[in-house]
């Protein structure tokens, strides 16, 4: 197919240098997704291409455009996702995914979903009690839950949130490390307190985990508790046993939320079949007020070759379980 020419003016000049980015970068990235090549002069752009990209990149920068005009801003990494977004679903609607903003502090303003599946576990959230999200690691599931938590909390819609995590070790013993049992559990814990550190001010988190607004802790001290007027958060729950699981889910109090995150390709225990949110996949897939959010590589916002390296194992794996399967 013969490549084409497209022209398109931008009405609103104040939101070019936002969809341009710095040095043109955005515009590079957009060339590169899209295999087309563009030229600006002022508000005119031109974009030289094959017909269906050449609809896709009018689209994105209209609905950017529509963004900006409905005062929806999206920060330049937000764009640089759109742009991605865009790539892979040209009918994606951008003003959809980014209506749903997560308030946290000044600190880091607004956080906005990074595609159809975070939008689908913020709106999962906010209905329902429990929520458990299954996918691969840079997916941001428990950045989000920890962003709708400190947003709960900072707008007293909870009294407290609380950060669990087993305690469970890909090839070491926790008898191994140095320290009393509270050091040896933390590096464990240390990529929720990253989480909450990136949200808020540091001496803010410091002071809230003094006052017992925030609360850190390993699954094993779940035990025994009822947790009412709280936002939860399971993480790493693939490392969760099935015995574990339950105990965590029965500590659903009144006025709480309760969110699960986990990659079930990432299992460390010792038998994979005991971990237990293989199990509830299965076992409450039926129970009304209970919601499963899945995501895939496809949800990856670290770097690409995250996205990549994802894909790469997950094919291996399917090969793998093809060449044991018996001839038949």
């Amino acid at each position: 197919m013969k490549p084409a020419t497209k022209q398109i003016v931008l009405e609103n000049n104040q939101v070019i240098p936002e969809i341009f980015g710095s040095q043109d970068l955005n515009l590079k990235l957009i060339e590169k997704k899209f295999n087309v090549r563009i030229t600006t002069r002022e508000n005119q752009i031109s974009i030289k291409g094959e017909p269906d990209s050449l609809e896709s990149v009018e689209n994105l920068f209209h609905q950017l455009e529509k963004l900006h005009a409905a005062d929806q801003p999206v920060e330049n990494g937000d764009i640089k996702f759109a742009i991605r977004l865009m790539a892979e679903d040209p009918k994606a609607d951008l003003n959809t995914i980014f209506s749903e903003r997560i308030a946290v502090s000044p600190k880091r303003g607004f956080i906005t979903p990074k595609g159809p599946s975070q939008h689908k576990f913020i709106q999962a959230v906010k209905l329902d009690d429990i929520i458990l999200s299954i996918g691969p690691a840079g997916t941001g599931k428990t950045f989000l839950a920890v962003a709708m938590a400190v947003e709960g909390l900072l707008k007293r819609r909870f009294k407290k949130i609380v950060l669990v995590r087993p305690a469970v070790e890909a090839g070491e013993k926790l008898g191994f490390l140095p320290g009393d049992i509270s050091e040896k559990i933390h590096p464990y814990l240390m990529p929720l307190y990253d989480a909450l550190n990136h949200m808020m001010e540091e001496n803010q988190v410091r002071h809230l985990i003094e006052d017992g607004a925030i609360e850190i802790a390993p699954l094993a001290y779940m035990r025994g508790r009822t947790l009412s007027d709280a936002f939860i958060i399971l993480d790493e729950a693939q490392n969760a046993t099935k015995e574990q699981m339950k105990m965590f889910l029965t500590r659903l109090g009144f006025r709480s939320k309760m969110v699960v995150t986990g990659d079930i390709t990432q299992i460390d225990l010792l038998h994979k079949y005991d971990s237990g949110l293989v199990q509830v996949k299965t076992l409450l897939k039926k129970v009304e007020g209970i919601q499963f959010v899945y995501f895939t590589e496809k949800d990856v916002v670290r770097h690409e070759l995250v996205k990549k390296i994802i894909k790469a194992y997950d094919q291996s794996d399917s090969e793998a379980e093809n060449s044991d399967q018996p001839s038949s």
